[in-house]
């Protein structure tokens, strides 16, 4: 059991959620007050997207983020902050007949490009996606491949900027393990076993241990798993040695019918921590854990 426990709070993600829930934050105003309130509520670190205000879907422009760090920044929030650097892989493959017809919604672009926003603001910590994956049903893909990951991830540490590994599934594992073998990643990075996404690794306490076991000693870790598994997957995480991660991006509900805020979330991640005999560490004691540089 891990029993000093860091709080991520993923307040909005990308998915066609802000009409299906009050709670999911769309302006920059709106994530930036989200992560303040899950930092008032636990959480150490914020991980975020942006959102076009106009459509409420995800999007990939810059001075969106910037608004973002803008206000965080200014603010005695002291939470840190983790962009997404995913964005940009998202592909539709076409009809039977036509497959190379890429469908609306399409967003494909390479390493770099998927990068500017963290060139541009440097926040202490940024996620790399450590592999292509079936996406839901249908014929969406997300795109990463081993020549992208490289690219990425060397980029990102000239950066100065600590990875976040996100993997989808075990293949995903196996090759950001191969990342940090080939020095690419330094070994600070954290490691996000994300679990409940169709069709990647199912949110089974099998799964995650299985996991867990293919990391090094001493990794700083983190799982999470969608939907109803969320609040679950907090204590479970716990258990095996990880960290936490709850949020609006992986999770609208409180309870059955009841739709949650992100600190919400959050106070009741802190709960089963707290009950279960962990300590919640604060923003400081998380960069002191994590090894951050102190890019913010």
């Amino acid at each position: 059991m891990n029993n000093d426990v860091i709080i991520t709070c993923a307040v909005t993600g990308a998915g066609d959620t802000a009409d299906k829930s009050p709670h999911v934050p769309v302006t920059p105003r709106e994530i930036a007050d989200a992560a303040i309130e899950a930092w008032n509520a636990g959480a150490a670190i914020a991980h975020m997207h942006v959102r076009d205000p106009e459509t409420k879907q995800g999007c990939r422009n810059d001075e969106l983020y910037a608004e973002v760090c803008e206000i965080l920044r200014a603010s005695d929030c002291d939470v840190i902050i983790n962009l997404t650097a995913g964005m940009g892989g998202d592909l539709y493959i076409g009809p039977e007949e036509n497959p190379t017809a890429f469908g609306e919604g399409t967003d494909l672009v390479g390493a770099l490009d998927r990068l500017s926003h963290i060139e541009l603001l440097k926040p202490e910590i940024c996620t790399l996606d450590c592999g292509s994956v079936n996406f839901g049903d249908g014929s969406m893909v997300y795109v990463s491949t081993p020549d992208m990951m490289r690219i990425g991830a060397k980029r990102i540490q000239e950066l100065g900027v600590t990875i976040e590994l996100e993997c989808f599934d075990t293949g995903n594992l196996w090759f950001a393990l191969q990342l940090l073998k080939e020095g690419l990643v330094d070994d600070n990075a954290m490691f996000q076993l994300c679990q409940g996404i169709p069709w990647g690794a199912p949110p089974t306490a099998g799964m995650l241990r299985g996991m867990v076991e293919m990391l090094p000693q001493g990794t700083n870790w983190t799982a999470f798993a969608l939907g109803r598994n969320q609040l679950p997957w907090v204590a479970q995480s716990v258990l095996e040695g990880g960290h936490v991660r709850v949020g609006l991006e992986d999770n609208l509900y409180l309870g059955r019918g009841e739709f949650a805020t992100n600190g919400q979330l959050v106070e009741r991640a802190v709960n089963i921590v707290e009950n279960m005999g962990g300590r919640i560490l604060s923003p400081a004691e998380a960069r002191d854990k994590l090894r951050l540089r102190g890019t913010q």
